[in-house]
């Protein structure tokens, strides 16, 4: 069996396995200032399903009472793509009530994602963590490997509930559109909103994505806001500082994602560009428009039925998940300056009063 050197370790389609058969995530060995020992591909063991490397079908009815599936380095590192691949777990499981998941995550992922993964816990799966013993997998249990999604070809081209659908072994033309909308975030524990918000009207804004490239320009932060406040005269919330008088950060009072999930549940409508809050606002049923530079909006935003994509005209940054470079954000900004206040379009809201 050959081993994989360090570029296509951190590449590859799927999880490793250490020579001491742990399984590992390559997410957690790119965190590392060096990579320590040799690794195989996962899928080299035949018991684990890999859609990238042999695309499967799964039926996932039994006459078992308990059906369980051992996710191995779902559903991702960002909150978007988690919270997108949760919601592919809650469709199969409502179908197949009987499905039990347990994923499988990175150990260094970041702690506001991993927070998703402890809310949920009990309510879509069970989380446990890498690296994990191969050999400690019931051999009669169902594996399946969706590691280091970002690299396989299909998360490229397929928006991202079925491509997690995909993976699972499910035909995403199965599972009826309004299951993929991601409400099962409404079946969490929440905290309440502080007081002095509770059952006000607000919009919320929220322009930076994980990456510069995907973000609203923070040039621009400031004129959104006030078209914000002319259009519905309801106060601004958001995340960081907007130097406007109708904005209120509202960071110092988010200290966790629980919160942020809170304050979206509560907004009227949400600004936003493709970041989390996109899905976090379609699953609790918030009008949102947002902003698509380099990512085509059916592959994020096709099953939002409240939400209003704006795609700026950027071809040369096409499928380009993350970049700084100074080049390609002064072509975002460029884009975003030509938009005319007409164009960004704002829904009707109902009139205001409590919620």
């Amino acid at each position: 069996m050959t081993f994989l050197d360090e570029a296509d370790a951190l590449t590859h389609r799927g999880s490793l396995l250490s020579e001491q058969r742990m399984i590992v995530a390559s997410w957690d060995l790119e965190q590392q200032e060096r990579i320590e020992g040799r690794y195989l591909p996962l899928s080299s063991e035949a018991r684990i399903l890999n859609a990238a490397r042999a695309p499967f079908h799964l039926s996932y009815q039994t006459e078992r009472a308990i059906h369980t599936v051992h996710l191995i380095n779902g559903m991702g590192v960002t909150l978007g793509d988690s919270i997108i691949g949760l919601t592919a777990l809650d469709a199969i499981r409502r179908q197949h009530p009987q499905t039990r998941f347990i994923v499988y995550r990175p150990a260094l992922a970041p702690a506001y994602v991993e927070a998703l993964y402890q809310l949920s816990d009990g309510v879509v799966m069970t989380p446990r963590a890498l690296p994990f013993p191969l050999d400690a997998l019931p051999a009669s249990e169902t594996c399946i490997d969706v590691g280091n999604q970002l690299f396989w070809p299909a998360f490229a081209s397929m928006p991202m509930i079925d491509f997690f659908l995909w993976a699972l072994g499910v035909e995403p033309s199965t599972v009826p559109v309004e299951h993929k909308s991601n409400d099962w975030l409404r079946r969490l524990d929440l905290p309440a909103l502080p007081t002095a918000w509770q059952g006000q009207r607000y919009v919320l804004f929220c322009p930076t994505a994980s990456t510069p490239v995907r973000s609203i320009p923070a040039g621009l932060h400031a004129a959104m806001v006030e078209r914000l406040w002319q259009r519905w005269g309801l106060p601004v919330l958001g995340f960081g500082a907007v130097d406007h008088p109708r904005y209120v950060n509202v960071a110092a009072l988010s200290p966790d994602t629980a919160s942020f999930l809170a304050w979206a549940k509560g907004a009227s409508f949400v600004l936003t560009a493709d970041t989390a809050a996109v899905h976090v606002a379609a699953g609790f049923g918030v009008p949102t428009t947002a902003f698509f530079t380099t990512i085509a909006p059916v592959l994020r935003v096709r099953d939002y039925a409240l939400c209003t994509p704006v795609t700026l005209p950027l071809p040369d940054l096409q499928d380009m998940h993350a970049s700084g470079r100074t080049r390609d954000l002064e072509r975002v900004e460029a884009a975003f300056r030509k938009l005319a206040d007409d164009d960004i379009l704002l829904p009707e809201l109902s009139p205001p009063g409590p919620l």
